[in-house]
């Protein structure tokens, strides 16, 4: 009798040690979890079009991962989406006037927000705005652009 409840409570423990290492590695995989937390600050970018970009993607800058998407909205003054970028803390002496750029990680990857420095001596703040962006390259619309210029063309 004592040997069977030691056996069923080890493979509880197994049981339960397993699911703990799936969750953490969906977490890991879905770009939900950020484990390491740390402080960071927020800045928004407003783009007139986001394609598949998702809160949690990620924030690069010279191909170095700074942070991450936050939050996604729309700004009804203006019709655009509002980006909300959360940068680690360490990265505070970024540009002012830089640029924020949304790309596709390969042909068909995941969207990520890339920023490009400017040259201003003035660096980004808890609360700016990046006031220069570039929306996403959307390809359905690249696709149907190219078929309107083409039949208005003759089909030449």
């Amino acid at each position: 009798m004592t040997q069977t409840r030691m056996l069923e409570t080890v493979v509880g423990l197994f049981i339960c040690l397993g699911v703990a290492a799936i969750f953490i590695l969906t977490l890991r995989v879905s770009n939900m979890g950020n484990l390491t937390g740390g402080s960071s600050y927020q800045v928004t970018a407003l783009f007139q079009d986001i394609g598949g970009l998702k809160v949690g993607a990620p924030v690069t800058m010279a191909g170095v991962q700074i942070g991450r998407v936050s939050n996604i909205g729309f700004d009804q003054s203006r019709f655009e989406a509002k980006v909300t970028i959360s940068i680690k803390s360490r990265y505070d002496q970024i540009p002012k006037d830089s640029n924020a750029s949304i790309f596709t990680q390969g042909l068909l990857g995941e969207q990520y927000v890339s920023l490009t420095p400017g040259g201003s001596e003035k660096v980004l703040k808890n609360g700016d705005k990046i006031a220069f962006t570039q929306s996403a390259l959307v390809l359905e619309k690249v696709i149907g652009q190219f078929l309107v210029n083409k039949a208005s063309s003759g089909g030449k």
